[in-house]
């Protein structure tokens, strides 16, 4: 499992800062399913869409935002982990973490359409209306074609000179790239054009507001709703899905 990654983890210091800039407000919390080991988020025609990890509970899902109710599933066969998620038009991509495989699905249904191939690991995806946006666990993100699903360049993500590694779950966010940091509770603005992080959001408060103690419950799952302007957030194993708006 990832815990096994944790030694290796903590022998990089991540280059954010101890505190983040970048202000937001809670709107609003709903219930999550605390069974669920979030990896791959998003938030589509009013409902969310989230993938689950660890090999035999992998799952991909339709959730109904308000009660947390499992609209639609989809397990993901042993031997995968699954990992991030993304629609592209009527289609939806997930990934799968160290079998170098990843998925596409019917978006409607769920139905399985084909597979493809990468080199490394898979952790998060997100979409930007062009192409893929692919992370592997390290500083680099891989930008895809989203029809051949092949590489078509990489960025490093860096803060003040340094790579930040880890990058987990992402989302674009009106022109930027958001992205979860494993075993950090600070989501990294990054410029996708340089990948130059921007700012950071400090979401240490909805942690604590999860209640959640174990060590592996970490943040994890950023979802857009481009109407509101509105950001969801949750993490592995919450019982809550917390809604906030940021900026001033």
């Amino acid at each position: 499992m990832k815990r096994l990654l944790l030694a290796l983890a903590s022998a990089f210091l991540l280059a954010a800062p101890a505190s983040a800039d970048t202000p937001w407000t809670l709107v609003k919390s709903y219930p999550h399913d605390p069974a669920a080991f979030t990896e791959g988020l998003f938030y589509h025609d009013g409902a969310l869409y989230e993938s689950t990890g660890l090999e035999g509970q992998s799952e991909i899902r339709k959730v109904a935002l308000k009660t947390g109710k499992v609209l639609q599933r989809r397990i993901v066969d042993r031997p995968y982990f699954g990992e991030g998620i993304v629609n592209w038009q009527d289609r939806l991509i997930s990934l799968t973490w160290r079998h170098r495989r990843g998925f596409v699905w019917s978006l409607g249904d769920f139905r399985p359409l084909s597979d493809f191939r990468y080199d490394g690991e898979g952790w998060g995806l997100t979409q930007d209306g062009k192409s893929l946006i692919m992370s592997d666990g390290t500083a680099q993100l891989r930008f895809l074609d989203p029809d051949s699903l092949a590489e078509q360049r990489r960025i490093t993500v860096s803060w003040n000179g340094r790579p930040v590694d880890r990058l987990n779950e992402l989302e674009y966010v009106r022109g930027e790239i958001w992205a979860n940091i494993w075993y950090d509770t600070k989501i990294a603005r990054i410029d996708p054009a340089t990948g130059a992080v921007i700012d950071w959001i400090d979401v240490a408060p909805l942690l604590k507001a999860a209640k959640v103690r174990d060590s592996e419950a970490v943040a994890n799952g950023i979802a857009y709703d481009a109407r509101t302007g509105h950001v969801f957030i949750t993490g592995k194993n919450w019982p809550r899905l917390f809604e906030i708006r940021v900026g001033k």
